[in-house]
């Protein structure tokens, strides 16, 4: 089924029945990305009584308790609830149902050779995605389509589905960077390493505080605290060209600073 919309004066149309997804699948008891070295995700059989809740060992239906950490295991959505002192449900915050977005494909940097900053201090083995690699990428983009932000990192291959990140340490954003992002009035940011901040940050999360416009190191958010969202660990195939796109950004219905989710990009079909 081909969609019609209207976007800044100018009308659109794109297929909603082949969508790409840009999510990491939860393989309960199977290969999973992991950050921060968490248990993995797993899924167990309820066992109560003579009930067995798995067909294969004799059970009448297949019935199961989850266990995983969203942040750690996969494709998680989080809001300003991640960092606030205020339980602030993510659920309640993610309302846009279509969300109008580029993709962007970049290479970060050796931390020193740039003069962009970090706090705390930039270590000689960090590797950060920069102003100026974002500024080189988005110039010239279509400001209707920067509600959301996707941002796949080289280099890229399918063993970010199941990649151990403390072995790997990923790239990170720089103070620079997400002050950028913040000027192009980005609502949903989706990338696909575990955290926009670097992994061991002495626990300030520099770059979550700046884009949800929170004071540095306070955990107080203002009564009209910001809606927007981070989506992190997502997956973006080297298939799926750099453009614009609509996004779909699906979860569970979980009262929780963060939760599992599921990523659609649209492609458009005239423009």
């Amino acid at each position: 089924m081909d969609v019609k919309f209207e976007i800044g004066n100018k009308e659109y149309s794109c297929s909603i029945d082949h969508p790409y997804d840009i999510s990491i699948p939860v393989l309960f008891n199977g290969e999973q990305p992991n950050s921060y070295g968490v248990k993995k995700a797993a899924a167990m059989a309820v066992e109560t009584g003579d009930f067995i809740g798995d067909t294969r060992r004799g059970g009448s239906c297949n019935f199961e308790e989850y266990r995983l950490i969203p942040h750690c295991n996969g494709t998680h959505t989080e809001g300003v609830g991640h960092i606030s002192l205020e339980r602030i449900p993510v659920n309640e915050i993610l309302n846009d149902v279509l969300i109008p977005s580029t993709l962007i494909t970049v290479e970060s940097q050796k931390a020193n050779d740039t003069v962009d900053k970090y706090i705390p201090e930039k270590n000689p083995d960090d590797f950060l995605i920069t102003k100026k690699i974002l500024e080189d990428k988005l110039n010239t983009a279509d400001e209707n389509f920067l509600r959301g932000l996707i941002v796949r990192t080289l280099p890229n291959d399918d063993s970010k589905k199941k990649r151990q990140y403390m072995k790997d340490l990923p790239p990170f954003f720089s103070i620079e960077a997400i002050e950028y992002i913040v000027s192009l009035n980005v609502e949903h940011l989706m990338v696909d390493i575990p955290s926009v901040d670097r992994t061991f940050d002495e626990g300030k999360l520099t770059v979550h505080h700046i884009f949800w416009n929170v004071k540095s190191e306070s955990h107080e958010v203002k009564k009209n605290h910001s809606t927007k969202t981070i989506t992190e660990m997502i997956y973006v195939t080297e298939k799926v060209p750099d453009g614009k796109y609509l996004t779909s950004i699906q979860i569970p219905n979980f009262r929780s600073d963060a939760a599992p989710s599921r990523v659609f990009i649209f492609s458009l079909i005239s423009s």
